[in-house]
Order: structure tokens, then sequence, then C-alpha cells
């Protein structure tokens, strides 16, 4: 029997979306508003799911607080009030798409939560636009 548990946790920040091999005009073309120089922000809501067994001896399928404690330690203290373009590693060469947000948030997640849970994020850049990557999908 598996059940599936979710957090929600909410951080804010800047990027730009821009590819440095195209011209400036193609990137405008593809990216739009979101090409801005001066960069532009989204309000960002993350959502990570958790399926497994529960534990017998708990009762739990994930202490809420540890999925808590990790969402918060290595996620939002790092791209929270941030500019992902130039205050991070992880978009230094990577464009800051919310695709690409959230397979980085998947991967960080992965390598602290035991890969018997099937790990699962939903990240919103807006009410109406968000993307979810499951990387237990092949």
């Amino acid at each position: 029997m598996k059940v599936t548990v979710y957090r929600k946790e909410h951080f804010n920040a800047a990027h730009r979306l821009h590819n440095p091999n195209w011209t400036d005009e193609k990137n405008r073309m593809v990216f739009g508003k979101c090409n801005n120089p001066s960069f532009h922000g989204h309000n960002y809501d993350l959502i990570v799911k958790l399926r497994g067994p529960i534990d017998p001896d708990t009762g739990y399928v994930y202490d809420m607080k540890l999925l808590k404690d990790l969402m918060r330690e290595h996620v939002i203290n790092k791209f929270d009030h941030k500019n992902l373009n130039l205050d991070t590693h992880e978009f230094k060469n990577l464009n800051p798409t919310a695709e690409n947000i959230a397979v980085v948030i998947w991967n960080i997640l992965r390598d602290k939560i035991e890969t018997t849970y099937e790990l699962t994020v939903r990240l919103y850049e807006t009410e109406r636009n968000f993307v979810e990557y499951d990387g237990n999908i092949l």
C-alpha cells in the first residue's frame, strides 16, 4: 500500500530567460518580456510530492518536518530573494525556465531523499502557469 504526501513552500526570485548562442533579436522574439536585460521576478509556489509505503512504526509515509527542513535548507534558502542567473551556480549556464528550475529542484531533493520514495516537483510560476517534473518516469 502506497500513500502520497505533499509539502508546499514559497519563494521569490528574479531571472532572465536568455540563450547566449542566439542574437538579441531572436532572444526577444522567443522569450519576449522574460528576456528583459534588467531581469524580472516571480512569486513561486513549490509543491513536493512523495509517494511511498506507510511506516508501520510511525504511521508516516515521510516525516513532514524533515521534508519541510530539507526543502527550506536546500531549496528555499538557496533560491529565495535571489537572482537565479547571477546569484546561483545552478543557473550560471542553464536557462532558468520554470522547467529547468523544477528539474534542478528535483535533483537537489532526490539526492537527499531515499529512492524508496517516488518524488515529484510541481512549480507554479504564476497561478496559471506551472510545470511538474517526475524524474521517476522514464
